[in-house]
This record gives C-alpha cells, sequence and structure tokens, in this order.
C-alpha cells in the first residue's frame, strides 16, 4: 500500500460560545482536514488544529506543512508508522499540528486495513471515554449557571478556566461549587497564569472547595516553579503546557514534577508521540489526561478518545470541544451516550466515512 496524495480542506465556523482563557480567547473552530489517499482505494482522515494562544501556529502555516509533507510521503506505506513520523520529523522540526493531522489520518488507514477499530489498536482497554465540560473564564454568575446546566445535562466534572486576580478567581470557584454541589468533581485549569509561589497560597485558598486537581498554574518554560508548586499544593497539580513530548514527560516523570499529565495530539505531534508520552508517565506511576484544542472540530477529539479507551494509563479525559459546534464535519465515527462518554466506532479506523459535502465544496 502507498500513498498517492494528501488532500487538505480548511475549516473555519463559529463556537457556540466564545471561551475564554487567561491567554485570550476562542471563538472559531479552526482546522486543516486531511485525506490521506492510498493507491488501494483506502482514505484516511486526519485533522490538524493550530491553537495561536498555546502552539502559536496557524491555519495557513499548518496547511503549509502539509504540503510540505506530502511531497516526503507519496510512494510511503501509511501503515509504517515509525517511518512515517521520521520523515515528518526530518522535514519539518516542529509544526505539531500539521504532523498531527497525517498521522491521524494514517493511524486511520492502519485499523481500515486491518479491519479493526483504533481503539483496539490503542490497546482495547475500553470502547468508550467519559469526558468533562470546560466553562471559560467569565462573571461568577454566570459560570456557576453555565457549570450548573452543564450538571443537569449529565455531566458530573466541570473542568473551569481561572487565572485573572486572586479575588475573581476565588469568588468563580466558589460560586461553581454551590451552584454544582458536593458530588461533582471540579479540576482548575489556570494555563499558565500564576507564578509560583503565588499559586500555592491561591490553591491553598482554593482547597476549600474540594478541587480534584489544578492544571499547569505556572509558564511552560518554568519547570522549577511547576515542581515547586507541586511539593507544596494541597491539591494535586496536572502538567499541559509544560508537557509537548516523550522527552518533557521523561523530566517530569523523573523528577516528581508532577502528579498528572495532560495530552493533546496537537502538541505532540499525533498518536505516535502521545503513546509514548503514556508510557513514560504509566512506568513513573504518574497519570495521564487526554485534553484537546478549543479549535478542534473533532475528527481529532476522535482520535484521542480511542488512544484514551485503548490505554488504561489514561484515566481522565478533556475532549469536550465539539460539543460547541451545531453540526460535525465528518459523516460516521465516535456516538455520545449519557450526555458525556464518547463512544468508539466499532468500525475500522476512526469510523469515519467522508467529510461532508459543505467541507469539500
Amino acid at each position: 500500500m502507498k500513498i498517492v496524495d494528501i488532500r487538505t480542506h480548511k475549516l473555519e465556523v463559529p463556537l457556540a460560545h466564545p471561551l475564554r482563557i487567561s491567554l485570550g480567547i476562542v471563538t472559531h473552530a479552526i482546522s486543516c482536514l486531511v485525506e490521506v489517499v492510498t493507491d488501494e482505494g483506502i482514505i484516511g482522515y486526519g485533522e490538524g488544529s493550530p491553537g495561536p494562544l498555546i502552539t502559536g501556529e496557524n491555519l495557513a502555516g499548518t496547511v503549509a506543512t502539509v504540503a510540505a509533507l506530502r511531497e516526503k510521503l507519496i510512494g510511503q506505506d501509511p501503515r509504517d508508522i515509525e517511518a512515517v513520523n521520521a520523515i515528518a520529523s526530518r522535514t519539518v522540526a516542529y509544526a505539531m499540528t500539521a504532523k498531527a493531522a497525517v498521522d491521524i489520518a494514517c493511524h486511520d488507514i492502519l485499523g481500515k486495513s486491518t479491519g479493526l477499530p483504533l481503539y483496539k489498536i490503542m490497546g482495547g482497554m475500553s470502547g468508550e471515554i467519559e469526558t468533562d465540560m470546560t466553562v471559560g473564564i467569565d462573571e461568577p454568575e454566570k459560570m456557576a449557571a453555565l457549570a450548573k446546566k452543564h450538571v443537569e445535562d449529565g455531566f458530573d466534572t466541570i473542568k473551569t478556566k481561572v487565572g485573572t486576580s486572586f479575588s475573581d478567581d476565588i469568588a468563580r470557584v466558589k460560586a461553581i461549587r454551590e451552584a454544582v454541589g458536593d458530588a461533582v468533581k471540579i479540576r482548575l485549569d489556570a494555563n499558565q497564569a500564576w507564578h509560583a509561589k503565588e499559586a500555592v497560597n491561591l490553591i491553598e485558598r482554593l482547597a476549600d472547595y474540594d478541587i480534584e486537581l489544578v492544571e499547569q498554574p505556572v509558564q511552560r518554560y518554568d519547570f522549577d516553579g511547576l515542581k515547586y508548586v507541586t511539593s507544596h499544593s494541597p491539591v494535586p497539580i496536572m502538567a499541559d503546557e509544560a508537557c509537548w513530548d516523550s522527552k518533557d514527560a521523561l523530566r517530569l516523570v523523573s523528577e516528581h514534577a508532577v502528579d498528572y499529565i495532560n495530552i493533546k495530539l496537537m502538541k505532540c505531534g499525533g498518536l505516535y508521540e502521545a503513546r509514548k508520552i503514556v508510557q513514560i508517565a504509566e512506568a513513573g506511576g504518574v497519570e495521564c489526561m487526554l485534553g484537546c484544542m478549543a479549535e478542534e472540530s473533532g475528527i481529532a477529539i476522535n482520535a484521542a478518545a480511542a488512544l484514551g479507551a485503548g490505554m488504561k494509563n489514561i484515566t481522565r479525559a478533556d475532549l469536550d470541544a465539539s460539543f460547541s459546534l451545531s453540526e460535525l464535519p465528518f459523516e460516521g465515527g465516535f456516538t455520545v451516550k449519557d450526555t458525556r462518554h464518547l463512544v468508539l466506532s466499532s468500525e475500522p479506523g476512526l469510523g469515519i466515512k467522508g467529510l461532508k459535502p459543505w467541507v469539500m465544496a
């Protein structure tokens, strides 16, 4: 089997509700949807969603990078995942969203060519995964009302964004806890907003509201600060922006710098690298969560859900971005059960049958 073409489609659609985080506001799902075409007629689907606030990439650059990868990958067997990733790494140094798009599509082909759903190829622990629901930064009463609605809809874990000021963050978390009750888990995500000592000070006060974990409290490059927060915090700490690839994971785990690691396919370049992160973390006794970019449209979430369902060391998921879209851009793939469970298709690969006509137009 050989790759004969790699086609790209630009997607930019508004979110039902803009998402504000400490770094800025996300208003649209922005993606480069990819079709990897083979000489045997099998097409693999992938997605690269550049998140300027996190990865620093944009859609034009992602499309251009996929075009550069296309020139190097024509004639390559897409099932040779190690070779595909090696070629991609030699072609471009970083550009992880473009690499993720191609990597996901090749894994889709691997599943389709073997007749197996991707979650079985990823390990087969389960055929579904439960996600939380995210509440963006807003006035405390608005965040509390939205969190309560999500719980009424069926979610039992709320992830809320924080990171503007001590008083505002405390008011937000307090309002959400009072609105959702004691049985609902609350996760916090500061998106690098704090310095280490102020993070510990604030987390000590937020701990009164029974917080499950705090994600990325300090700047991504402040490894010592992250380690300090983890060792002094009464609440478990999760790395997100501090962990881009397996090398970051190895350092975080070996130096006991965090309690959990959040993996995003758009940060690490796809499923190939994500699996290495999971295995390194598991060897060090650190559980993982799968996250997503707010800009994703669903194909990458489908791939991440397959990974999360397949591997036992992935114990949490924040795969809610597609809930902000009125329509997914593809046919087939995962379904949603009981609001918060993403159920993987039993069809081969991702179970995606094709892109919708409005995407192809």
